[in-house]
């Protein structure tokens, strides 16, 4: 379940502010976001929704530094339940629980003197969200997750009964269904016990409606809709909203991977090869936001995508330049690039080169799926189905 920027209404004269930091944040620029956030806190402590914005911008930095706002771990057809736990510092924790804890006592202090405080009851829900989605992706605890994920649901539920028309407060709902109704049976059942059976068709047409005619929280319903597209095979669905998403935040180099992936997986593989290109184009050019890109995140992309288009020989050698740096890579990268090197020597008859990139996988991130992908293969040789 990827983790989503739920905005609230900033108010008064902090509104630039504010915006300037989701500027910042949507094409990953996390250090200048957080430092906004910051500034926002100090013109206003007293406000729920400026500790939930800085909290959940110390997740994604983290998240982006382990490469996990990668789509192949958050977007892709990956499990919710596989993905490899992530590690952050401990200040790190301590101070993402203890933002989302001043946001919480101070949506609760505002109910206290008003229930019918919306924007409250908004905050509120954030914030669980926020921690139900850390539990899940950092600290895989199930329970602790749905619990949380449920008392934002009722949360953003009751704002909707309350304001018919905030289709913003719909968001929280949509991604909960989905969330529920992807779980196994017996997964499931942490659900059912508290009378919530999820619905995987319902929640989509939540976020569809949401990422259409919401408000606050249209971005981050688009970016949701296209993961939800992804996992459901219908990624020529998503491309034009990733086009869309690049068009507004032009930095952010991951939508234009993103892209490619997309085109690849609807069979298109010049244009896969040509969003990469752009990417590598607009590298060269310094252009604004690519000077972080390290080239073997493009290696890799080309790699990967002439890997499932069969041109083995172009792909090795584009996952080998990526493995030659891989002390430099983020652990999902550089676990998958060995994969891969693995594959492609098995399905070209080189058994004792794959058995040695298997080793180098699980070696290099043993609690990936990718490292448990290779453990298969020092048995049985990778083949295509």
């Amino acid at each position: 379940m990827a983790l989503l920027a739920l905005a609230a209404a900033p108010p008064d004269g902090r509104e630039s502010l504010v915006q300037q930091g989701f500027d910042h944040f949507y094409n990953l620029e996390y250090d200048q976001a957080i430092a906004d956030f910051e500034r926002a806190i100090a013109r206003d402590p007293a406000s729920p929704d400026f500790h939930n914005h800085l909290a959940q911008t110390l997740v994604f930095r983290e998240m982006y530094r382990n490469g996990a706002l990668e789509s192949e771990l958050v977007s892709g057809t990956n499990s919710f339940l596989r993905r490899p736990k992530l590690n952050p510092p401990p200040e790190t924790e301590k101070r993402f629980l203890g933002e989302i804890a001043a946001s919480m006592d101070l949506s609760e202090a505002i109910l206290r003197k008003n229930p019918r405080d919306t924007a409250a009851m908004y905050a509120l829900g954030i914030a669980h969200a926020l921690r139900s989605n850390y539990y899940w992706v950092v600290k895989k605890a199930w329970h602790d997750s749905l619990k949380d994920a449920t008392a934002a649901r009722r949360l953003h539920n009751r704002v909707a009964e309350l304001e018919p028309g905030n289709l913003d407060a719909r968001l929280v709902d949509g991604l909960h269904e989905y969330i529920l109704g992807s779980l196994p049976w017996h997964y499931r059942m942490l659900g059912f016990l508290i009378g919530l059976h999820g619905d995987k068709q319902k929640g989509i047409r939540i976020v569809e409606d949401v990422a259409k005619n919401g408000s606050l929280n249209r971005v981050d319903a688009e970016i949701l809709l296209c993961a939800l597209h992804r996992r459901e095979n219908k990624t020529r669905l998503a491309i034009p909203l990733v086009a869309d998403l690049i068009e507004k935040f032009p930095r952010n180099f991951l939508l234009r991977l993103e892209l490619s992936q997309m085109y690849s997986m609807a069979g298109d593989k010049a244009h896969a090869l040509e969003a990469v290109e752009q990417v590598a184009l607009l590298k060269k050019r310094h252009a604004p936001g690519y000077q972080r890109v390290p080239w073997e995140k493009i290696w890799f992309q080309e790699g990967t995508i002439e890997f499932w288009y069969n041109d083995l020989d172009r792909a090795l050698e584009n996952m080998r330049k990526v493995a030659a740096r891989s002390e430099d890579l983020d652990l999902n990268t550089g676990v998958y690039a060995w994969l891969r090197i693995g594959q492609i020597c098995d399905l070209t008859q080189q058994r004792a080169a794959a058995l040695e990139a298997y080793q180098k996988a699980i070696a290099f991130a043993p609690q990936a799926e990718a490292a448990q992908e290779s453990r298969k293969y020092l048995a049985v040789p990778y083949h295509r189905l």
